[in-house]
């Protein structure tokens, strides 16, 4: 995961202090509650994408999508629409509906995949879904499979 963060910005060592830290939660976000989840893809044996989130009260939401990660190689196969759905249902089970990420503005890739699975604008940093359940709705029944049918596997760390 450190490696794949590492690849947009820091370097891997930073990463790996701050993935274990938020994940065993020593490292926790403004307003962020201790439940956290993290979700993982992986393709024969190696990760390709992740995904993680956490309880919050940040911005009067009740969920916070921390990082989403795929590498480049994978993009646009529908693997983070895949990792999305997974924590979406996290966040449902959790009885967390409305979910905030902060998103750079600068980056026009992140804020068309999260508008295109029904993120609003929140303010200039901040999308939100007002129901996450609209993320879980736009599943299509794939079977855990990529557009190209390249089969993921989803692991879960709590």
């Amino acid at each position: 995961m450190a490696r794949i963060r590492a690849r947009e910005w820091g370097g891997v060592e930073y990463w790996t202090a701050r993935i274990s830290g938020y994940l065993q939660g020593q490292i926790n976000p403004q307003h962020a509650l201790p439940p956290r989840t993290c979700y993982i893809a992986t393709e024969h044996g190696s990760v390709v994408g992740f995904v993680a989130g956490h309880l919050t009260v940040r911005h009067g939401c009740h969920g916070e999508l921390e990082w989403i990660n795929v590498i480049r190689e994978r993009r646009r196969d529908g693997v983070a629409s895949q990792l999305l759905r997974l924590l979406a249902r996290w966040f449902f089970q959790q009885g967390a509906f409305r979910v905030c990420v902060d998103v750079n503005p600068a980056n026009p890739e992140a804020l068309a995949f999260y508008m295109r699975n029904g993120a609003e604008r929140l303010n200039e940093n901040w999308l939100v879904w007002n129901d996450i359940r609209i993320v879980m709705g736009k599943q299509r029944e794939r079977a855990r499979r990529t557009r190209d049918g390249r089969t993921l596997e989803a692991s879960s760390q709590q």
